[in-house]
């Protein structure tokens, strides 16, 4: 079991809530003032909670001389914050035109510039790649051009200053990139490997560039394995050049040039990753380690050890041993890790909790800097999911799950490693579906026990996304997908007794599960193609006996987004905006719309107060019990969501969604 402590720097104590909500406008001994309305369908009352979740968010870090650059993750701006190490002090920032998260740093040589790759939110023509002169650090980054794909997802500088991009997201298959700062432009070296369709990893020499692709996004399957492209400069051609114990991983996580070698990493799903280090004198040359746990990524030497994050804390590659060993910390969770760099035989390691760690690696002491408190700016983020009840609301965000007091609006960051995608309270305890393979997680504000782990399940279901409660069966549902392997799974939790179960594909080996609901001791599952498009399959499931009862296709031509019960009802809700109703007890399909002009994409759906609510990314919209009319409720909403909207309600019948970067609470009476 994996306990994260909430700790000093995760929590915003009364008085620090007050200061931060006279910043941001709120009034911090409760809720905002509300916004009311009267239309001819009812009476709708708006009430602003305030910032949803407020921390300094990050993705990256790069080492340059004894300051540590690191890019922010989910923020407006987006930005660059130097950390100086000797001081503790922030002591530069720079903000960016674009993005909405930075994955990608790299400086060259000389140090005196920084590259930065943006994370997008849709192919277009701005740019994504952009330069920081060091030199002067009240200077802002400045535009360089753009590579075709959407994300870019890793940089590296070669020693004569050419940089070289890879990431994806794009309609076509992810290429090399390169920026020439001679000539300003940026050009595409070729696609190597068509069957890829994510490419995370790079790494350059004078001669070579190494390219790492697969892909462990979206439902990646037996497609897009890793691969490990070499790209000769002299002859602009390449050569696959990928360790034979790497191809049945998912992808290439990370390469580093470290000396005379080449550090190669695979990012694991079934089976544990692996590490090699490659000659680059002959790359058929090398010697290659089983790592602990699915990720290995941010390589540092020392001596005669690389040293690198996974998902649990700091691993040693013992190249005289060729073996791995976790390494014992004495000091807090280190969460997800976006940096590890090594200064004076000391690892610097930045984590996604809003920290810098100095870390001895021989006694594994630690000394920790707040990034906050050092001067970084914490400002709201977009969310995950959220749950309300027992006079609380809980919204999800990266590393961190933020409780919002409905009596007095104090809000508390809890520390939770990875992302809630989605949660439900029950008997006043918060369960979170947890990503990236964490399982579900347990909070109980009464217990005095931090948040942890409850229940884990098969690494490669990874990405739960719908979350319900099981009255009748006294279970929590959770429909999960695989990002890897394609498909998904289906997983119960009993919080009485802890026990647990995980059915995997129980639509079919395609469909990736993205929906759960439940009437009468009946599970209804909800599926769709990592694509827009297909059949969206709904499979009504037992969930104590584990076996399929039925099973019925809308034939909306796209995946299901979302699902709810009201009555006799099961309403559901595809990407493309189109809304059906099934009638469970005879199974027919009764109602069908297209409701594209309010929701598109990842919406959601609840049953309150006897009628079905929905949201978009722009809308907030419910429906008529017995016509199925849709009203909207709230428009405009440019909901500050990360992973697709969500909407919940509380035991009195109030809504809860975002309504840009601020959580709101509904109350909503239409006209009877």
């Amino acid at each position: 079991m994996q306990i994260s402590n909430i700790s000093r720097r995760a929590i915003l104590q009364a008085g620090g809530a007050a200061g931060l909500a006279a910043a941001l406008g709120l009034t911090a001994s409760g809720p905002a003032a509300a916004a009311g309305s009267t239309a001819a369908n009812g009476t709708t009352e708006i009430v602003d909670l305030g910032p949803a979740v407020v921390q300094f968010s990050l993705m990256s870090s790069v080492l340059v001389g004894d300051i540590v650059y690191i890019g922010s993750r989910n923020l407006d701006p987006v930005r660059i914050v130097a950390f100086h190490v000797p001081t503790g002090k922030v002591v530069g920032e720079t903000v960016l035109d674009t993005g909405y998260s930075i994955q990608a740093l790299a400086a060259d040589s000389t140090g005196r510039y920084l590259y930065a790759g943006v994370l997008q939110n849709a192919v277009g023509t701005l740019p994504n790649l952009y330069r920081w002169d060091l030199a002067s650090l009240s200077t802002k980054a400045t535009p360089i051009g753009r590579i075709s794909d959407r994300d870019v997802r890793d940089l590296s500088v070669a020693p004569n200053g050419r940089l070289y991009a890879v990431g994806g997201g794009s309609p076509t298959k992810p290429a090399l990139w390169e920026y020439d700062p001679a000539t300003g432009q940026v050009i595409s070296l070729g696609i190597p490997d068509p069957g890829a369709t994510l490419a995370r990893a790079v790494a350059a020499t004078d001669t070579t560039v190494f390219f790492g692709a697969g892909s462990t996004l979206g439902g990646g399957g037996s497609a897009g394995r890793a691969c490990l492209w070499a790209y000769s400069r002299a002859t602009r051609s390449f050569t696959q050049v990928t360790p034979s114990e790497m191809l049945a991983d998912p992808s290439i996580r990370e390469l580093a040039i470290l000396g005379d070698k080449l550090v190669v990493s695979s990012a694991a799903s079934t089976q544990q990753s692996k590490v090699a280090l490659l000659d680059l004198d002959n790359l058929a040359s090398y010697s290659v380690a089983t790592s602990i746990g699915k990720t290995a990524k941010n390589f540092a030497g020392i001596g005669d050890n690389v040293y690198f994050a996974n998902e649990t804390g700091l691993c040693a590659y013992s190249v005289a041993t060729n073996s791995i060993s976790q390494l014992t910390l004495d000091g807090p969770s280190l969460g997800e890790i976006w940096g590890v760099d090594a200064s004076n035989n000391k690892l610097l390691a930045t984590s996604g909790y809003g920290f810098v760690a100095e870390i001895d690696p021989g006694t594994g002491t630690m000394a920790v800097t707040d990034l906050g408190e050092a001067g970084a700016s914490a400002t709201p983020q977009t969310v995950m999911g959220i749950a309300a009840g027992a006079g609380f609301a809980y919204v999800g965000g990266n590393g961190v799950i933020a409780r919002h007091s409905l009596a007095t609006g104090q809000v508390v960051n809890l520390q939770s490693p990875g992302e809630a995608k989605d949660a439900v309270i029950v008997d006043s305890v918060l369960y979170t579906g947890q990503y990236s393979s964490q399982g579900i997680w347990k909070y109980d504000p009464l217990s005095g026990r931090p948040i942890h782990q409850a229940a884990d399940f098969p690494g490669a279901q990874n990405r739960p996304l719908d979350v319900c409660w099981d009255d009748v069966n006294r279970l929590m549902l959770v429909a999960a997908q695989s990002d890897t392997e394609g498909g998904g799974s289906f997983w119960t939790y009993d919080p009485g007794t802890g026990a647990k179960q995980c059915f995997i594909n129980p639509i079919d080996n395609r469909q990736l599960l993205r929906a759960v609901a439940t009437r009468d001791g009946v599970a209804y599952l909800g599926g769709g193609l990592p694509t827009l498009d297909g059949p969206g399959t709904i499979v009504a499931f037992d969930p104590r006996a584990g076996k399929e009862l039925w099973r019925i296709e809308p034939v909306m031509g796209a995946g299901i987004s979302a699902l709810a019960i009201q009555g006799r009802n099961l309403y559901g809700l595809t990407r493309k905006g189109g809304i059906f109703v099934v009638d469970l007890p005879t199974r027919q399909l009764v109602h069908r719309a297209d409701i594209s002009s309010l929701s598109y994409g990842f919406g959601a759906l609840v049953a309150n107060r006897s009628v079905i609510y929905g949201v978009s990314d722009t809308n907030v919209f419910r429906f008529d019990p017995k016509t199925f009319e849709v009203a909207t409720v709230l428009a405009d909403t440019k909901g500050g969501w990360y992973s697709g909207s969500h909407i919940t309600n509380d035991e009195d019948g109030y809504l809860y969604t975002m309504r840009g970067r601020n959580l709101v609470r509904i109350d909503d009476h239409p006209r009877k």
